[in-house]
Formats: structure tokens, sequence, C-alpha cells
């Protein structure tokens, strides 16, 4: 049984009871499931995300190598 047959199974299933504890019960086990933590962030943390991301794109970064070398290399100069 794939997952989209067994999901209208259940849906049909679930539509015949009528039981509300049991129904609380069922809708428990799904929220443990289906929670997405939802992440809240302020203007200034979308806006530094968007703009990270378009750094990426135009590939305005080093890789972590790179940057470790560079930083050995500015404080060996000290």
């Amino acid at each position: 049984m794939t997952a989209i047959q067994l999901k209208k199974l259940l849906v049909h299933r679930i539509s015949e009871i009528n039981d509300v504890s049991f129904l609380k019960a069922l809708k428990t086990i799904l929220d443990s499931k289906t929670d997405a933590e939802v992440l809240m962030l302020t203007e200034d943390q979308r806006q530094e995300i968007m703009q990270s991301k378009k750094e990426m794109q135009e590939s305005l970064f080093m890789d972590q190598k790179t940057l470790d070398k560079k930083v050995a290399k500015w404080a060996s100069a000290k």
C-alpha cells in the first residue's frame, strides 16, 4: 500500500469515528509528527539572510580552508 492510498484509507476511517476523546488522542499523535518548529525572525535577521543568499549567488564568499589560511597569515604578520 502506498502512502497516498494509506492516507486516503485513514481519512475515510477517521471520518467514520464519532468518539471525541479518541479523535483528540489521534490529533495529539498527529500533532507530534506534524508540528514544525516555527522560527520567528526580526526584520533585520530576514534582511541579513537575504543579503547572505545574494552574496552566495554572486559567489561573494570564500571557503573555510581559504579563510583559515588568510587568518593564519594575518595572525603571523603581527
